[in-house]
């Protein structure tokens, strides 16, 4: 499977479960832990889990740094 999205510290995994299939948006706790940070199941193929997946990573990053960008002016403040 390939990703277009890297980072280090936040990735998608795509599941099989049954006859759906289920991504999930992690997040690396440690070099051995990882939690899941959100995910959607009910996807009837591995093409719209993947897209759910991409999709949402960007967004939950983007809404990540953005947030972290209010938080260090306000401790500039």
């Amino acid at each position: 499977m390939e990703k277009t999205i890297k980072n280090k510290k936040y990735d998608y995994k795509i599941m099989q479960d049954a006859e759906t299939w289920r991504a999930e948006i992690t997040r690396r706790v440690s070099s051995k832990r990882s939690t899941v940070s959100k995910s959607q199941d009910g996807f009837a193929t591995e093409a719209e889990a993947k897209k759910w997946a991409e999709e949402e990573l960007k967004a939950f990053l983007k809404k990540l740094n953005e947030q972290n960008k209010r938080r260090a002016e306000q401790r500039e403040s």
